[in-house]
């Protein structure tokens, strides 16, 4: 049998704890009423006070007990039991003692409460002296019985009922926890991939901008020729930045989503650090039309490494590799040499461009390598999956 505790059964409402007290209250009259009809004459009168006054106090008594039936089951089930040995009145006490120990569905409490129950009912017979001849032995033990078994299938009802609702709200509270950590985890990733966006198409140009105004800061032997470029092209960059950042942002007004960059942008992403002053060259040949994933991957990739050249390598030359072919999968490299000049400024480290690019080419099925040349410079590669039309990959 199944058990269940105590604390599991819900507590009652005022109004529910009474109806039930009424309800074993009202099942107790009709045998106190029966029993005083079945008294001989005038037994009250000869002295035969407890059936007029002790019955119906051990009743009220037990009625009271049952209000802390749900905070001392086996106890109070026990104590109400034996004394309906003493009044016909607490017979409905006695049912409802039962029928509650039964709902916590406990196989000892049960068999103990049970015991008691049928032998309380059978001193309870020979409490009074009625008029009736007295029944066959098996017949008060046949009833009591099958009320103690009516009070049993009661309680094991109400108790597998107890437990199908405590069952539902404990799904209905798992499934809203559940729920919350999804909505969480879902902001959490959203945020995420905003931070990435913004890293991805801002830093590149906010280190454009800090290089040239180093340089600025440093150089006064700067013709105003050279200075209005630089100038300009502090400028132009800010603007860019304030542009693309301003799209990314627009997301989180719901917005539509900005494009993305794609693979054909490349050229483009070259052509504006060379533009900026960094030696760049861009070679390497792409059979066919990779994946949107692959082909932005590619794009970070190279802005990624376009970006830590001009922070960490200033004139250094830098050359960019972009190849690959359905089914051999696409590959990007970005290898520059050691710093020709020192650095006019130091720049801050964000320190999650890189760790950012790993997370985003192992979600694209990829894999990113970094490391030193042997020549001093650095090496960044990146090999993304391209299918062919056989779903083949590499």
């Amino acid at each position: 049998m199944v058990t269940t505790s105590s604390e599991a059964a819900p507590r009652h409402g005022g109004l529910r704890q009474s109806w039930r007290l009424l309800a074993a209250a009202a099942l107790g009259i009709p045998f106190w009423l029966l029993t005083a009809g079945q008294l001989p004459r005038g037994h009250v009168t000869d002295g035969g006070y407890w059936f007029a006054v002790g019955d119906p106090l051990v009743a009220v008594g037990c009625l009271v007990a049952l209000v802390w039936r749900r905070r001392f089951p086996l106890p109070v089930a026990l104590v109400v039991v034996l004394a309906s040995a003493a009044s016909t009145l607490a017979a409905g006490a006695a049912f409802l003692a039962l029928t509650s120990i039964a709902a916590h569905r406990r196989t000892a409490w049960t068999a103990t409460v049970t015991a008691a129950y049928v032998a309380a009912a059978q001193y309870n017979i020979d409490l009074y002296p009625i008029r009736l001849a007295p029944p066959p032995t098996w017949l008060p033990l046949l009833l009591t019985a099958a009320s103690a078994g009516i009070a049993i299938a009661v309680g094991l009802a109400v108790g597998a009922r107890r437990a199908e609702v405590a069952s539902l709200r404990e799904r209905a509270r798992s499934a809203e926890r559940e729920q919350s950590a999804r909505a969480a985890q879902a902001r959490a990733q959203e945020r995420t991939r905003i931070a990435r966006e913004m890293h991805d198409v801002v830093a590149h140009r906010i280190s454009r901008v800090a290089l040239h105004a180093g340089v600025l800061d440093h150089r006064g032997d700067l013709t105003a020729e050279e200075n209005r470029v630089l100038v300009r092209s502090i400028v132009d960059s800010s603007h860019q930045a304030l542009e693309e950042l301003r799209d990314v942002l627009g997301v989180l007004r719901d917005r539509p989503e900005p494009p993305q960059p794609s693979l054909e942008l490349i050229p483009g992403l070259v052509a504006e650090a060379q533009a900026a002053g960094l030696d760049v060259t861009l070679a390497g040949t792409v059979s066919g039309e990779p994946p949107d994933t692959a082909g932005r991957t590619c794009y970070r990739v190279a802005q990624e490494g376009l970006a830590n050249a001009a922070k960490h390598a200033p004139g250094s030359r830098v050359h960019v590799t972009v190849e690959g072919a359905p089914g051999d999968g696409l590959r990007v490299t970005v290898r520059n040499s050691p710093a020709a000049t020192a650095r006019t400024a130091v720049l801050p480290r964000s320190g999650y461009g890189l760790l950012g690019l790993t997370e985003r080419v192992t979600l694209a099925g990829g894999e990113l390598l970094h490391r030193a040349a042997p020549d001093g410079g650095h090496l960044l590669t990146a090999r993304l999956p391209w299918p062919d039309h056989r779903g083949k990959r590499t």
